[in-house]
């Protein structure tokens, strides 16, 4: 036998072995499917960078290094047919580009990650198509017991759980308990969601129960969407509690303060919250604004009025929020302004003035009634909802240990 004989015998042999590997015996054996990325993409083939948006960067710094014609980038850009809004691009947020192989690493996929779930996708494997993703979202429920020992933040990081949960909770309960009065002993119990994609924590979901024990008062709430508590009764109040979420109150409602800058006793009749620049300030009721502008000492100053019986003042902005001005209506919660330090102040703080009746009042010590009850008509299954959820919170100990919620939240 020749030596070419020899070559296509052996060549023979090899494919033969490799069709019954494939295909000889009793059980087929299977080829391995394609498995797509987080983004839904087939890319084994290709090489992934990932990069973060430096300073200043566009899109065109982002893909002109990976072969991209700029007429193709400027096209993204400009078309509205791609829909993707170029001046969103962000510094900081993440980014991931997969090339060829080959020694040109030409871009065939771009992936602009718009937050932690949001992504959009510039595909320019064949014709350029731009569209947007979501991540697969897994949601865990869980639930917590915890006194306070130092502060509600506190509390939760030495526990590891994600500070957010503060404020959810001060969302949750901001008509029944002032967050700035919270004390050592006080004591919660929360039944919750956490959002995660793959292991990676996400963020705080949905509150379904809590219970909050303040000054020795329980507060119970269920159903965070609706804000009700375990009789039934609306959790909203006619105002918030504070105008401001998790900072101090440096100065209360008094009639002999001694000011700082006048270097003489005077009365301050409203609440100073210290908080830095630039601290949302948030309308603590429905109402039109009355006043919006610079004022003397105030500063940069806005005065709403909320009904015939009550105003409240907000004073030393740095800047007020969109759409404030005399004559425009707000919503409770709305942010109205951000903490500056304005007019007579030797600090960055508000100030936060309120009126019943024309006169000013100590808006820490003024009841307000609450809402409306929950409908007749859902009452009894209400009821039934909130038996499970109560039994639940009163099945947490206090040992300020985070125990994972073995059925998902929603279940009775």
């Amino acid at each position: 036998m020749t030596f070419r004989n020899r070559a296509i015998f052996y060549l023979v042999g090899a494919i033969v072995a490799t069709l019954c590997f494939y295909g000889c015996g009793d059980k087929d054996v299977k080829v391995p499917k394609p498995v797509p990325n987080e983004y839904g993409l087939f890319v084994d083939s290709l090489t992934e960078y990932t990069e973060t948006v430096k300073q200043n960067e566009t899109l065109a710094d982002l893909l002109l290094p990976y072969n991209v014609p700029y007429k193709i980038i400027h096209a993204i850009g400009t078309d509205s047919t791609y829909k993707f809004d170029v001046r969103k691009i962000r510094v900081g947020n993440n980014y991931s580009v997969y090339c060829t192989g080959d020694t040109l690493q030409t871009a065939k996929y771009f992936v602009y990650e718009s937050d932690q779930i949001n992504y959009t996708i510039i595909d320019l494997s064949d014709s350029v198509r731009v569209y947007t993703g979501k991540k697969e979202v897994k949601i865990v429920g869980k639930t917590f017991a915890g006194v306070i020992t130092n502060s509600l933040y506190g509390t939760l990081e030495d526990q590891n759980i994600s500070p957010t949960l503060a404020l959810k909770l001060s969302e949750v309960f901001a008509w029944q308990i002032d967050f700035y009065t919270v004390q050592k002993g006080d004591f919660f119990k929360v039944i919750y969601e956490e959002e995660y994609v793959g292991d990676k924590f996400i963020k705080i979901g949905n509150v379904y129960a809590a219970v909050f024990n303040h000054i020795n008062k329980n507060y119970e709430q269920g159903e965070e969407r609706d804000f009700f508590d375990e009789n039934g009764n609306g959790l909203r109040k006619a105002f918030l509690k504070a105008p401001l979420k998790f900072t101090r109150i440096s100065s209360r409602f008094t009639n002999a303060r001694f000011h700082p800058i006048l270097r003489r006793f005077r009365p301050h009749l409203g609440i100073d919250y210290s908080a830095p620049v630039g601290t949302p300030v948030q309308a603590v009721g429905d109402g039109t604004v009355v006043e919006a502008h610079y004022k003397g000492g105030a500063g940069n100053y806005i005065k709403i009025r909320h009904n015939t019986a009550y105003q409240s003042g907000y004073m030393h902005l740095s800047r007020y929020g969109p759409g404030i001005r005399a004559g425009a209506r707000v919503r409770q919660g709305q942010i109205v302004g951000f903490v500056g330090s304005t007019g007579l102040s030797t600090g960055p703080h508000l100030d936060f003035r309120f009126w019943q009746n024309n006169q000013l009042v100590n808006y820490l010590k003024v009841e307000f009634p609450s809402s409306h009850p929950i409908s007749k008509e859902y009452k009894e299954s209400y009821n039934t909802m909130i038996k499970g959820l109560k039994q639940r919170l009163d099945s947490l100990d206090l040992s300020n240990k985070q125990q994972i919620a073995a059925a998902d939240p929603k279940k009775k």
